[in-house]
């Protein structure tokens, strides 16, 4: 399975991706995160589903990246990328299912190309169509997504600083993470700033946030011990009216 997390604030972007794959039994570690980067020109695109898919979409969408193809706007990216998973669609899912594998491939796609007004966000479907992330739906998960989101939903606004949707962001990862086995370090972050045209990646081994991961947990018992418990009193007090 797989966790990739794309966030939209005012600030910029932040996005996470996990690098765990998993075949059978087998598991080995692989990016899930490419970058294209030049002047005033900035995305980047995060995959969940067939690994033979990604490979190949991305290998098709770089291709054009490399002959010169430039596009001025991110949703005719969108565009393009969507067209390649298309092409995939074409050569490869009847195979694949007579197989018995479902073509799948969701992707996110973010950054700011040179005539965008601000930073985008888009989740791209294995059909080739897509939606825009706005202010009324500030993230997106792909893959293993059920654990994660109840923390982003509490907490992530649109004026939420870059900082604080990492933080929150680490967090949703971390709680998929303990709850699912084929989720795992390490970790890509990227950042992007608003008009800034350029990309920041980083990679966090298990090591690197073991404390915040503690931490977590620790304050999670805190603040549970810390709700009022009077409102339970009236379902307790019948528990003691059974055994009187």
């Amino acid at each position: 399975m797989t966790y990739c997390l794309g966030i939209k604030v005012k600030e910029g972007l932040v996005a996470i991706a996990d690098t765990r794959i998993t075949a059978g039994t087998n598991t080995t570690t692989k990016k899930k995160m490419y970058i294209a980067q030049k002047d005033n020109y900035s995305l980047f695109i995060m995959t969940s589903g067939l690994r033979s898919v990604r490979d190949k979409a991305v290998h098709y969408f770089e291709e054009l990246i490399d002959e010169g193809v430039v596009y001025n706007k991110l949703y005719k990216a969108v565009n393009a990328f969507g067209e390649q998973v298309k092409r995939v669609a074409v050569e490869d899912k009847e195979a694949l299912e007579r197989a018995g594998l479902k073509f799948n491939l969701n992707t996110i796609v973010g950054g700011q190309l040179k005539d965008d007004a601000e930073h985008k966000l888009f989740l791209l479907y294995s059909e080739g169509n897509w939606v825009e992330l706005d202010e009324g739906s500030p993230y997106v998960i792909i893959g293993n997504s059920g654990q994660g989101k109840a923390i982003l939903n509490r907490v992530l606004a649109d004026d939420s600083s870059m900082k604080q949707a990492l933080k929150a962001g680490f967090l949703s990862f971390d709680s998929t993470r303990v709850s699912n086995n084929d989720v795992e370090f390490p970790i890509d972050v990227v950042l992007y700033k608003k008009d800034s045209f350029a990309i920041v990646e980083h990679r966090y081994e298990k090591k690197d946030m073991e404390k915040v991961s503690e931490l977590w947990a620790q304050k999670l018992k805190e603040d549970l011990d810390e709700i009022p418990e009077d409102w339970m009193d009236v379902s307790f007090d019948k528990i003691k009216e059974k055994q009187d």
